[in-house]
């Protein structure tokens, strides 16, 4: 029955919001969709939903039959690239990594609210041309069921170019991945949410290897004061410092230190956002763009 199952005709009937299944019903479901697919690229990136997602595919169809790609890019920084490197090494997955193409791209560049569109095609494009020299006829990426809830122009480019969505299509929510990474015994279970160093970034601002790099080096400062989750905003000269409310007074007590080495990376002002960390900060008033 799942056999032929693509993102466009399987979404789940309530956009965002769990089902009526258990996370038992939910996990064997998902096991069902991925032994339908015989042999598989895993577009990995070491987060919490794709690290599951590779998990499964490798119990499910056998080392031999999975390969984990990994894009080297410089919107992701190269602590997250090792980590899952390591990740995939931990569970046993082949794996590749390779650089994509998208700060080539004006259209990327440019840094419309269709953004990760371009980013998400860039990258399924030379996932593909590998999968298809190995002879790997299927594709699937790590989207759940809560992203169906903020503004994910990726999903478009899934849509496009074949890529299932196997835990969105199972129905598993954040939360659940969470709780069956923990249950599995996966590393990731409790690892704090990432997107790409390009969300930093206001929609209409061009994105440049500059301020890509000084975002990068401003959160490994941060997470070396023990701070987990982090997202440091670049508004120009300006770098807004969102983190969880408990972490704030961490923030205070080293800003001489932060301010320090956030001019050494080209800041000039440092703030720290009082509303604290939340995803999607930066699309509350995305600039317009027709699909």
């Amino acid at each position: 029955m799942t056999k032929n199952l693509t993102f466009k005709d399987s979404l789940p009937s309530q956009s965002g919001h769990p089902g009526n299944f258990t996370i038992e019903q939910k996990h064997k479901k998902l096991k069902e969709i991925i032994k339908s697919l015989q042999r598989v690229v895993v577009a990995f990136s070491g987060g919490v939903d794709s690290t599951l997602l590779l998990k499964v595919c490798l119990d499910v169809l056998g080392k031999e039959n999975v390969l984990a790609f990994i894009g080297l890019s410089p919107t992701c920084p190269q602590r997250e690239i090792d980590e899952a490197k390591r990740t995939a090494e931990f569970l046993g997955a082949e794996f590749l990594i390779t650089e994509t193409n998208e700060m080539e791209d004006p259209n990327f560049i440019q840094n419309s609210n269709s953004r990760c569109y371009f980013c998400k095609t860039h990258l399924f494009n030379k996932a593909w041309a590998i999968a298809k020299e190995r002879g790997f006829l299927k594709m699937v990426e790590g989207s759940n069921l809560n992203d169906l809830d903020d503004i994910r122009p990726g999903r478009k480019a899934c849509t496009e170019q074949q890529v299932m969505s196997p835990l969105l299509i199972a129905e598993l929510t954040k939360m659940e991945i969470r709780q069956l990474s923990k249950t599995l015994s996966l590393p990731t279970h409790d690892k704090p949410s990432f997107a790409c160093l390009s969300s930093r970034i206001p929609y209409g601002t061009p994105i440049d290897m500059e301020s890509l790099k000084k975002i990068e080096l401003s959160e490994d400062f941060i997470h070396s004061l023990g701070i987990r989750q982090v997202r440091v905003r670049c508004h120009g000269p300006v770098a807004r410092i969102e983190v969880q409310e408990d972490d704030m007074n961490n923030i205070m007590r080293n800003k001489k230190k932060i301010v320090e080495e956030f001019k050494k990376y080209g800041f000039s002002y440092i703030s720290l956002d009082l509303q604290g960390y939340r995803t999607g900060s930066m699309n509350i008033s995305p600039i317009s763009e027709d699909f």
